[in-house]
């Protein structure tokens, strides 16, 4: 929880990495209803791709940009020498990103949701439990690797490449499941893309409390 406090504080203070990301994200479902909105047909098609694929390039942006202070004036040696132990570290990291992400899709889902027709009321509660989902995993998948890549030198590019590859379960499923709750299914319906999700969440909040002290280690 200081880990999640110093960088939700840092945040307040100076609003890089969620009006960064937020606004590249928002730019995109503007961008993308203006040109592949086609109407109630292709509705449900777009807006699920439109969201996800927001949320992913948000979260690059908001990994680059939250792992570039701990670069700054070696931040990120006072982390690591501190009392606190590796995986404390992961999840302060995770969540801090978590939350941001969070913050990422409460401007995107609604402005998706009114440029593209979604009814909200109806649609807001599977949203939500998809974005409740897919969003922990997209979070720790994104702090394992951005410390495995902040030491790197073209270390935006590297995460990215590596980055996309890891989060296709966990995005496809997101989109396929938002697809069929625009098509009209039931959350209850949505299982086996639920159940998708849950595992790349294990598989890789486990990773992430195993590994993270072996990609700090210099």
């Amino acid at each position: 929880m200081l880990v999640v406090q110093k960088d939700v504080r840092i945040e307040l203070r100076t609003g890089e990495v969620v009006t960064t990301s937020g606004f590249f994200a928002v730019l995109l479902v503007v961008m993308a209803s203006f040109s592949l909105y086609g109407g109630p047909m292709s509705q449900r098609l777009v807006v699920a791709a439109v969201v996800w694929l927001s949320v992913a390039f948000a979260a690059v942006l908001a990994l680059g940009r939250a792992w570039q202070r701990e670069r700054e004036e070696s931040a990120l040696v006072g982390l690591v020498v501190s009392p606190l132990s590796p995986s404390a570290l992961f999840c302060g990291k995770a969540l801090a990103l978590f939350c941001f992400l969070v913050v990422i899709e409460l401007l995107v889902i609604p402005l998706a949701s009114l440029l593209f027709a979604v009814d909200l009321l109806v649609m807001g509660p599977g949203l939500v439990l998809i974005a409740l989902a897919a969003t922990p995993g997209v979070a720790a998948t994104g702090t394992l690797f951005g410390a495995m890549t902040v030491r790197t030198r073209a270390r935006d590019l590297m995460l990215a490449v590596v980055l996309f590859p890891l989060l296709s379960p966990t995005l496809l499923s997101a989109v396929a499941a938002t697809r069929e709750l625009l098509g009209g299914a039931s959350a209850a319906e949505l299982g086996d893309y639920f159940r998708l999700m849950g595992v790349f969440d294990l598989v890789f909040i486990t990773g992430g409390l195993a590994l993270f002290g072996m990609l700090l280690e210099d």
